[in-house]
């Protein structure tokens, strides 16, 4: 034995050798000099590293100490953290599409909330309807800081119908006040993807030509009562150019599928409470135009009136006057603005033309 305790192996533990295989000297096995077998007990942990030494490291030694790196503010509280990592996330969210891509600045977005019996489910802290509901204001203010002149309008899902929370409407305020209503409420009943997509197509019929017309799903439900052809109303989505997008917070539906894939929508499943707050906000950010609505919508028609000098004098309002207002658009004749000094400053206003009176005033500073 004196000749083989130079051969003996200190780093290794009591812990590390070998039970399951007992070294043996000849044969296949391998002796103590060209180092243990390991049999298969002695099989490497999961999640288990190689540390100095050939000691191997347990999964809990190399956890990173999120907590350490969250620094107090001046005043004492996590404000100020909490806010940047919010500007970091919007910061993310605007390098992350780079591409160059024209898209529309006047969005017409209709918002549906699955409020039925599944929005219980707590897989998703606190609860899926909680949630929703917590994501869906900070939307609400998202949008309109990103899309300051679109219009956005909220219905609800429950017991098989479909219910207004909000109407089509560019005040956030409206749609605040609508969704803390809805924190006081229970989620029951079933989904009806039908009776809302028709909903929302007639709140959306009025829209003009030169805003999208968009819908945003948030399903947690893995049926729908509907109370015909589902298709029939898919068929009519597409050719009203109505372009619907869904965030699943179960598990992906064959029919949400469709529904996005033929309208030119995009349908993501929610991972986690992170993913789904990541998935939300991306719905702010303007959709790529279509050629068709590119092509239709390119240029707005507009109109400014232009000051002509009459070489006789022309009688309007009762009063004679020798320079006139000339509006292109219907060549509609209307006589110049009156201007009168006030308090520093100036003051004008209009009046009627063709019959209509219309009277309005507007003041500048000299």
């Amino acid at each position: 034995m004196a000749d083989s305790d130079g051969e003996y192996v200190e780093d290794l533990s009591d812990d590390d050798l070998p039970t399951a295989a007992p070294l043996v000297s000849g044969g296949r096995h391998a002796t103590r000099s060209s180092g243990p077998v390991k049999g298969p007990g002695v099989a490497a942990r999961g999640g288990e590293k190689e540390g100095k030494h050939g000691r191997r490291r347990a999964a809990w030694e190399d956890i990173q100490r999120s907590w350490d790196t969250v620094v107090e503010g001046a005043d004492g509280s996590l404000s100020s953290t909490v806010e940047g990592l919010l500007e970091a996330g919007k910061r993310q969210r605007l390098l992350r599409d780079t591409t160059p891509l024209q898209r529309g600045i006047i969005r017409h977005l209709i918002l549906i909330l699955d409020l039925s019996f599944a929005m219980t489910e707590k897989d998703l802290r606190p609860t899926r309807y909680l949630l929703t509901l917590r994501n869906a204001t900070t939307f609400v203010t998202e949008f309109f800081e990103q899309n300051p002149i679109s219009q956005l309008g909220i219905l609800g899902m429950r017991d098989g119908l479909a219910k207004p929370i909000s109407p089509l409407s560019g005040t956030p305020t409206v749609h605040l006040e609508a969704l803390g209503k809805l924190r006081t409420q229970d989620p029951q009943g079933s989904p009806s993807l039908q009776n809302a997509l028709e909903m929302a197509r007639a709140s959306l019929f009025h829209a003009p030509s030169h805003g999208t017309r968009e819908v945003l799903i948030i399903s947690g439900a893995l049926l729908s009562a509907d109370p015909g052809d589902i298709h029939t109303t898919i068929s009519s989505l597409v050719s009203d150019r109505i372009r619907v997008s869904a965030i699943g917070l179960a598990a992906q539906v064959a029919i949400l599928s469709e529904i996005c894939t033929r309208t030119k929508g995009d349908y993501s499943v929610a991972m986690h409470e992170e993913h789904f707050r990541a998935l939300f906000m991306g719905v702010t950010t303007p959709p790529p135009t279509r050629a068709k609505e590119q092509n239709q919508s390119s240029l707005l028609m507009m109109g400014f009136p232009s000051r002509t000098v009459a070489k006789a004098p022309t009688l309007l309002s009762g009063v004679w006057v020798d320079a006139d207002i000339e509006y292109p658009s219907r060549a509609i004749v209307s006589s110049p603005l009156p201007v009168a000094e006030l308090a520093g400053g100036f003051v004008g206003g209009g009046g009627g033309v063709g019959g209509r009176g219309v009277f309005f005033v507007w003041v500048g500073v000299s």
